[in-house]
């Protein structure tokens, strides 16, 4: 794996963006885009992501990926239907201290994840080639998270039984996401809306943070 695989010019946006973000571009930058670059030439031959260009990969990846870096706290965090490690790979290697389950049902996303856990030593990430209501892990972790998941209902209904009592959904959205919030469960409440700001990115994103109050 060698980020010099990439094409030229991808590493000045990506330490840019990370610097707006409040992160450090000069330690992060490099292990950011030895996973790009891996996950780049896996995905010419399994098409792993929609996305083939790797500066908007850049932008549509990594950076918004991350862009909720600042809302997540350390502990145990379920990352579901993370696809190729989206969000969970990125916030890995940006919180050190955060154990992260990447929850994957698709075997060859899977595999390119424990590649890459492996090829990045992210002694922090396992990969759980799993659907998210099939992984009996009941009340193991502080927070979930999904990227391009269903609705805030849809993901609790699935991946709910997985929070601890307290727990917090991060769950990332682009507009504000009203009418799900109205529609949360018993047991569930929404505690802040946190809207985000993707450099390089244009359109509105958002976190809501749902949390669990019930048993």
């Amino acid at each position: 794996m060698n980020a010099s695989t990439l094409p030229a010019g991808l590493d000045a946006p990506l330490r840019q963006g990370l610097t707006e973000l409040g992160l450090d571009a000069a330690v992060l930058a490099p292990p950011l885009l030895d996973y790009l670059a891996l996950l780049h030439r896996w995905n010419r031959t399994y098409n792993l992501t929609a996305i083939r260009d790797p500066a908007e990969m850049v932008t549509r990846h990594l950076l918004d990926s991350l862009a909720m870096h600042a809302h997540v706290a350390e502990g145990s965090l379920a990352d579901l239907g993370t696809g190729p490690g989206l969000p969970g790979i990125p916030l890995a290697i940006t919180h050190p201290g955060l154990r992260v389950t990447l929850v994957e049902s698709n075997g060859k996303k899977a595999r390119f994840m424990r590649e890459a856990v492996r090829q990045l030593g992210l002694a922090n990430a396992r990969v759980a080639e799993s659907r998210a209501e099939a992984l009996g892990e009941p009340a193991a972790y502080d927070n979930l998270t999904a990227r391009a998941m269903d609705t805030l209902a849809g993901i609790i209904a699935v991946g709910g039984h997985l929070l601890k009592p307290g727990g917090a959904l991060l769950a990332m959205k682009g507009v504000c996401p009203d009418e799900e919030i109205a529609a949360l469960p018993p047991g569930w409440r929404a505690e802040a809306i946190h809207p985000l700001r993707v450099p390089g990115l244009v359109g509105e994103r958002h976190l809501v943070v749902v949390r669990k109050t019930g048993a």
